[in-house]
């Protein structure tokens, strides 16, 4: 019999189609949907609820599952620390936990991934567990990039890799060489919500699109949790900010629900396209 993938769930769209994929390919799934970021669409999938600081209760319920592999996915606000309801191990942890989360979000993740694996546990990143969401290199979607876009692009993913060492965010838009946005807490919707904001002299419009959102894992990120990742909405949003395109690391980066992103990329003008590390050296 095969062992159910574990999905340790947030919200959004990435788990939804990770819990879909692993069903559909008869592994089947157990879905810890975390408390106060429950995913309604994952209601349906076996699984339970369980709380941010009940490490040893996700751990007991995944080992009762017989689950080996274990994903987390999703979209997780940091809590407050104070806060959480913990358990014996969460509390055993927590120090720990703390500790490191002074030092960023990536420090915070390989805490987490290291406690799950020194419990037998195989972590797994989100694009082993759905093969399909995985960026692939070249033009995906959309117009060809010009010289001019290639440029921005290039330059949007050295900021990218800049502020990502820092731990900073995965994202940068670039227009003709000046950085617009860097990513931070904000996240990438709403850096694009502010370049739509900025005024046109320093940004494309819908009738002469300029400029890229380029997006790429840090440079020392824990890649089996948070890749970058993409949808139809963070299309729709380059495409409302005046953008040329939206470029992302060539196997570094999730694309949920393709065929609808590319569609809207192709409707809307915009481009979208895997660059390969090598091209934004």
């Amino acid at each position: 019999m095969t062992a159910p993938l574990g999905l340790i769930a947030g919200l959004g769209e990435l788990p939804v189609a990770i819990a879909s994929n692993a069903v559909a390919s008869g592994q089947g799934v157990y879905v810890l949907r975390l408390k106060g970021f429950e995913e309604p669409a994952l209601a349906e999938y076996p699984g339970d609820v369980v709380g941010l600081g009940e490490i040893g209760g996700v751990i007991d319920r995944l080992k009762s599952a017989g689950c080996k592999d274990v994903v987390f996915a999703g979209i997780v606000k940091r809590p407050n620390f104070k806060d959480l309801k913990l358990d014996m191990r969460g509390a055993m942890l927590l120090p720990k936990v703390v500790s490191e989360a002074r030092k960023g979000d990536d420090a915070l993740l390989k805490v987490l991934v290291a406690e799950f694996e020194k419990h037998g546990f195989n972590v797994i990143g989100s694009e082993e567990a759905n093969k399909t969401l995985l960026a692939p290199a070249g033009l995906i979607a959309g117009p060809s990039p010009t010289d001019v876009n290639m440029a921005d692009i290039r330059h949007a993913a050295k900021v990218a890799a800049a502020t990502g060492a820092l731990d900073i965010g995965q994202g940068c838009v670039v227009c003709d060489g000046l950085v617009l946005a860097v990513e931070a807490q904000e996240g990438t919707d709403e850096m694009l919500r502010r370049c739509a904001t900025l005024p046109e002299a320093i940004r494309g419009t819908s009738g002469a699109r300029r400029g890229v959102l380029a997006k790429r894992p840090k440079p020392e990120q824990e890649r089996r949790i948070d890749l970058p990742t993409t949808g139809v909405s963070t299309v729709e949003l380059v495409a409302a900010a005046g953008l040329a395109g939206l470029a992302v690391e060539a196997g570094g980066a999730l694309l949920l629900r393709r065929a609808e992103m590319e569609a809207a990329a192709d409707q809307l003008g915009v481009f979208i396209y895997g660059f390969s590390p090598d091209e934004a050296s």
